[in-house]
């Protein structure tokens, strides 16, 4: 019979009633967080309340938001954890429902075991029932045509129907599906990566307000402090991602000026400096630059606004990486 030795130095048999107990706490277990969200499920399901550690507070029936917010400790459940953002990257839907069927799986594994069934056994019949469902579901199944928008819009209604939002239907399923149609290939698509589209947030304002725009949305504007334009149409756009200010040294450093003439000279230097970079911008053409964020010096300074200000140059600073 094997044996194990465990952290603490106690031997385990193989097989033995310690086997089981395992076995139980690990369906126990499933079973606790499958009747957590099994009430949020459908569309009488109800919505969970949740609190973070930092006091914001959370109302959603969507299983991956929940049970992401959830601090789970037992192996077995974070398993269903994960199960649920599987479900939720590949599908996009169904992160509830899969829980729960694992759940309920679990709950009549229990119950063969007691029976005195192996678990080996049990598994192997899981699996042949796993390529049963398959071919039934395959068979059953209606392919998706992409070209047809208004069937697209219609099960995309149907999934906000369980939703807080379901009574905003009308205006967020249309953006939903162009959204999605925006960044693939109708005709050769077999998913979608939803890292191509950005979801920007602004305070303020209701759901109806909601747009999709076709480019790119900044959470902030551009720099009008040093007088620059704010309206650029057929724009040469360039990315930077070195910093349009004085240099610095790598080490923390300070510099004494005994005289004003030094320090005349160190700023005419400085301005020289930064002079130089916005003229090689805007010998390239560039009608708006967007300026990478930057921790190891000031990505720009109030010098170098002036100075595409006055080029007539648009300035977005801070864009992340």
């Amino acid at each position: 019979m094997p044996q194990f030795q465990s952290r603490s130095g106690e031997t385990i048999l193989g097989g033995t009633s310690k086997g089981k107990d395992i076995r139980t706490s690990n369906i126990q277990a499933a079973k606790a967080v499958a009747t957590a969200i099994r009430t949020s499920l459908g569309p009488r399901g109800m919505d969970k309340m949740i609190q973070k550690g930092d006091g914001e507070v959370l109302i959603s029936n969507d299983g991956a938001t929940i049970l992401s917010q959830m601090q789970v400790m037992h192996p077995t459940a974070k398993m269903l954890v994960e199960l649920s953002k599987s479900q939720d990257i590949e599908a996009g839907d169904g992160t509830t429902t899969v829980c729960v069927i694992a759940g309920a799986l679990l709950d009549a594994c229990g119950q063969l075991l007691n029976k005195g069934i192996h678990p080996t056994q049990i598994a192997s019949s899981f699996l042949r029932a796993c390529k049963n469902a398959e071919t039934i579901l395959e068979g059953i199944s209606k392919p998706v045509d992409l070209t047809d928008r208004q069937s697209l819009i219609n099960a995309v209604t149907t999934c906000l129907s369980s939703k807080v939002v379901s009574q905003n239907s009308d205006v967020l399923a249309p953006i939903a599906v162009d959204s999605v149609l925006g960044v693939i290939d109708a005709a050769t698509a077999k998913n979608v990566d939803l890292r191509d589209i950005r979801m920007v947030q602004q305070v303020g304002g209701t759901i109806d307000d909601t747009e999709l725009v076709d480019g790119i949305v900044f959470d902030k504007g551009c720099k009008k402090s040093a007088g620059g334009p704010t309206k650029v149409e057929d724009a040469k756009i360039a990315l930077i991602q070195f910093c349009l200010s004085a240099p610095k040294s790598d080490m923390e450093n300070n510099v004494v000026v005994s005289d004003y003439a030094a320090m005349d000279r160190l700023l005419r230097e400085e301005r020289k400096h930064i002079l130089g970079l916005c003229k090689k911008i805007k010998k390239s053409g560039a009608t708006v630059v967007l300026i990478q964020k930057s921790i190891l010096r000031d990505a720009y300074n109030e010098l170098s606004l002036h100075f595409l200000a006055k080029m007539g140059i648009m300035v977005v600073t801070d864009i992340e990486r």
